[in-house]
């Protein structure tokens, strides 16, 4: 697994329950090597503009992501996982789209 990757993961939600869902890899975190991942939603209704990111079919990276609907990439739902609680990988991102959501959050947690 490596950054990018968008993975299968139980997430705990702000409700508390721990949901099964898919995530994508924004960094590897020192000194264990836990992930920092943001959740993804089909809930597109959820997303917060110019900080959430929509991946739909007419993307470069849909088909590769292995998402089967068009679904919200949630910057502000983060968590911090050991890569021992990761199911697997079913896809990834283009390695700008990356680089967008790290900029993305860089810039918001600077300010």
């Amino acid at each position: 697994m490596k950054e990018g990757d968008v993975v299968l993961t139980p997430v705990p939600q702000a409700d508390g329950i721990v949901k099964n869902r898919p995530a994508i890899i924004l960094r590897e975190m020192p000194p264990y090597r836990d992930l920092l991942v943001c959740g993804i939603s089909t809930q597109l209704h959820q997303q917060v503009k110019s900080f959430d990111e929509i991946i739909s079919p007419a993307d470069a990276d849909f088909a590769l992501s292995g998402l089967v609907s068009e679904s919200l990439v949630r910057l502000g739902f983060l968590a911090v996982l050991p890569r021992s609680r990761i199911a697997g990988s079913i896809g990834a991102i283009l390695s700008e789209r990356h680089e967008r959501l790290l900029k993305t959050l860089s810039d918001y947690l600077a300010k």
